[in-house]
C-alpha cells in the first residue's frame, strides 16, 4: 500500500528533513503519524502524495514507485488518494455540494455521475441536508466533514489526514475522529498526522513517532517484534 525504503529528504535551504526512514502501511490499516513540529510528518505526507520526491531511497504507493513516475503517473496516483488538511481548504464562494463536486470536475468525471457521487459522499459524512450551505454557514466540524467528503468522493484507497482536528474543539474532534474510524472500518487505509495524544491513547491504532527526521518509535513494529519473540520462545520450548 505505502512503503518507504531508506528514504531521506534534504532541502537546499533548511537541510535534512527525513533521515533514512523506512516503514510500511498495509491495506486497510489506520496509522497515526506523530512527533514535535519539524519532526518530518508533513514531509512524509508530501512524499506520499508525490508533491515532493525523495533525495535518497524510494517511496512506493499502490504500485507506483517514486523513481519511475512521470507527470501523468503522478496525476493518476493522486486520484487514488484522498487528502484532508487542518485548515479545510474549501472554496468560500461555493456550496458544500460544489466543493465536493470540484474534486470530480478536475478529474474529468462524466457529468452524469457527479451529482449522485456528491450526494452519497455528503450523506456518508452526515451532511446530506447541508449541500447548499456555504462554508461560512457551517461550523468548523461541519467544514471539515465537507473536506472529508471531498477527499472521499473519488473512492480513494488511502486517506491522508494532516492534523484534521487541529482547528476543532473537543466535541468536533471526537466527531471527526469517529468518522475517520468508520471510514477505515469500511476498508480505506488512513494515515493521520496529529499532535493529539489523547486521541492516540484512546485508540488501538498503530503509532509511528518521528523526531529530527527519524522514526524513534513504531508501535506496529514493537507488536510484531514481540510476536516474533513469542514464536521463537514457543519453538525453543518444543
Amino acid at each position: 500500500m505505502i512503503r518507504f525504503d531508506n528514504v531521506s529528504k534534504e532541502y537546499p535551504r533548511t537541510g535534512l528533513a527525513l533521515d533514512d526512514v523506512s516503514f510500511h502501511v498495509r491495506k486497510g490499516e489506520f496509522v497515526f503519524l506523530t512527533g514535535p513540529s519539524g519532526a518530518g510528518k508533513s514531509t512524509i505526507l508530501k512524499l506520499i502524495f508525490m508533491e515532493e520526491l525523495p533525495t535518497k531511497g524510494e517511496v512506493r504507493v499502490s504500485g507506483s514507485h517514486s523513481s519511475e513516475l512521470s507527470r501523468g503517473d503522478i496525476a493518476m496516483l493522486r486520484r487514488k488518494l484522498g487528502v484532508v488538511f487542518q485548515d479545510f481548504r474549501l472554496l468560500e464562494d461555493r456550496s458544500a455540494e460544489a466543493n465536493v463536486a470540484f474534486a470530480l470536475e478536475v478529474t474529468n468525471a462524466p457529468p452524469a455521475t457527479i451529482r449522485p457521487k456528491v450526494t452519497r459522499a455528503l450523506e456518508r459524512v452526515g451532511l446530506g441536508s447541508k449541500g447548499s450551505s456555504l462554508p461560512r454557514e457551517l461550523s468548523g466540524g461541519e467544514q471539515q466533514r465537507v473536506a472529508i467528503a471531498r477527499a472521499l468522493v473519488n473512492d480513494p484507497i488511502v486517506l491522508i489526514a494532516d492534523e484534521p482536528t487541529g482547528n476543532l474543539d473537543d466535541r468536533a474532534t471526537r466527531g471527526i475522529f469517529q468518522l475517520l474510524r468508520e471510514i477505515n472500518a469500511s476498508g480505506t487505509a488512513i494515515l493521520m498526522a496529529t499532535h493529539n495524544l489523547e486521541l492516540m491513547r484512546r485508540s488501538e491504532y498503530r503509532t509511528i513517532e518521528l523526531n529530527h527526521g527519524k522514526i524513534v518509535f513504531d508501535s506496529g513494529e514493537a507488536v510484531r517484534a514481540a510476536a516474533r519473540a513469542a514464536r521463537m520462545s514457543t519453538e525453543e520450548a518444543r
